[in-house]
């Protein structure tokens, strides 16, 4: 690459590192198939996450000055970031990855600016989706209506039965 072509490169990867509200650090991807690859983007483009691997002077100076700067002091061999504005599922997508392949190891990542270890993208990995917690909702409100309409149709039901009861007697 040019200089004007890495000045550029890093310029638009800095804009998007800095847009997502979470960044992972992913290190030691070293001997990853084509196919795992493949299958991991795909992964990762269906949890609406990227992943970019970097070269380590460049990933510096993408995130030079930043909130993101504090994780820099991880690049160290391979290194590819992740990032995206979902947490969950992108926490998701790399965990189930790093237990497929086993050839990843995930250092840290940044969210809404605070480091976030390894341990808390566990934690957000555990999470349901956002699609899981929609349909949750979906069924307590469905659920809580269904009541109230049994609720308040019980009464009148009671004086029916009674009165169809009555009528046969």
């Amino acid at each position: 690459m040019k200089r004007q072509e890495k000045e550029a490169f890093v310029s638009d990867i800095r804009g998007k590192l800095l847009d997502a509200s979470v960044v992972i650090a992913v290190s030691r991807a070293a001997g990853i198939t084509v196919e795992e690859i493949t299958k991991f983007r795909k992964d990762m483009k269906a949890a609406d996450s990227n992943f970019k691997v970097l070269k380590n002077t460049l990933a510096r100076l993408a995130i030079k000055d930043s909130h993101l700067s504090s994780i820099s002091d991880y690049f160290d061999g391979p290194t590819a970031l992740a990032y995206s504005d979902n947490p969950v599922g992108m926490a998701k997508a790399i965990s189930e990855f790093a237990k497929e392949s086993k050839k990843v190891e995930v250092l840290c990542g940044v969210m809404d600016g605070n480091v976030i270890s390894v341990d808390t993208i566990k934690v957000l990995a555990a999470l349901p989706s956002l699609d899981e917690l929609r349909a949750r909702i979906v069924g307590l409100l469905t659920a809580a209506a269904t009541k109230i309409v049994r609720t308040i149709k019980e009464p009148s039901a009671r004086v029916a039965r009674v009165i169809a009861a009555q009528s046969q007697g």
